[in-house]
């Protein structure tokens, strides 16, 4: 319908990659300042928190700047099916969930991954 669009494709994985590594590296941040009380809330150990803190901070700013994009992408994915599965599994969240605790959240992470790693981040990338 609109044709013209197509010559921003690039442009709109890049903002993509941006937000995707905006969302993990924070969320990382946040397991590694405070890992104990982090870990608790999670309920996995404070040495898998540490782990997952810095997975997702080295996952989100390969995704961000295009570096190894296609590996980092498919490690947030990783990630992203583990935090499914825990709200399936062990606190049986519903596709909703509560105050948008659910796991369509995940859902669509996996996803916006999924559309980084096909395109190898687009030709915005620090290393091909």
């Amino acid at each position: 319908m609109f044709p013209q669009l197509a010559r921003f494709t690039d442009f709109g994985i890049l903002l993509l990659r941006l937000m995707v590594g905006l969302v993990f590296v924070t969320s990382g941040y946040g397991h590694l300042k405070a890992p104990a009380t982090r870990a608790k809330s999670i309920g996995m150990s404070k040495a898998f928190t540490i782990f997952l803190g810095i997975a997702e901070i080295a996952g989100g700013l390969g995704v961000a700047f295009g570096v190894l994009t296609q590996f980092a992408a498919l490690g947030l994915i990783v990630i992203m099916f583990g935090a499914i599965y825990k709200k399936l599994f062990a606190w049986h969240t519903g596709f909703w969930g509560e105050k948008n605790s659910g796991w369509h959240y995940d859902l669509i992470f996996v996803v916006m991954n999924l559309v980084i790693a096909f395109t190898n981040g687009g030709a915005y990338v620090l290393m091909r």
